[in-house]
């Protein structure tokens, strides 16, 4: 294998939003870097079941809707 071909991987800081902190391995930065996250598990909703709203710009999914809603994908 050729040298230098690879980025260096070594140990970085994670700091989560609500200030907890984990060693960890990465190619980002250099050794001993901190990585601030400013989205992570805790706090996103994807991954707290937090409720979601699809916002309707231009009446798009107004339109979607109205076209697609006699499609009943199979369901009796």
């Amino acid at each position: 294998m050729k040298d230098a071909t690879h980025p260096h991987y070594h140990m970085i800081k994670v700091v989560m939003t609500d200030g907890t902190d984990f060693m960890t391995r990465s190619t980002m930065g250099s050794e001993g870097d901190t990585l601030n996250l400013d989205i992570d598990p805790k706090t996103h909703p994807a991954w707290t079941g937090g409720s979601q709203q699809l916002m309707d710009r231009g009446g798009r999914l107004s339109r979607f809707n109205s076209r697609f809603a006699g499609i009943n994908f199979g369901k009796k």
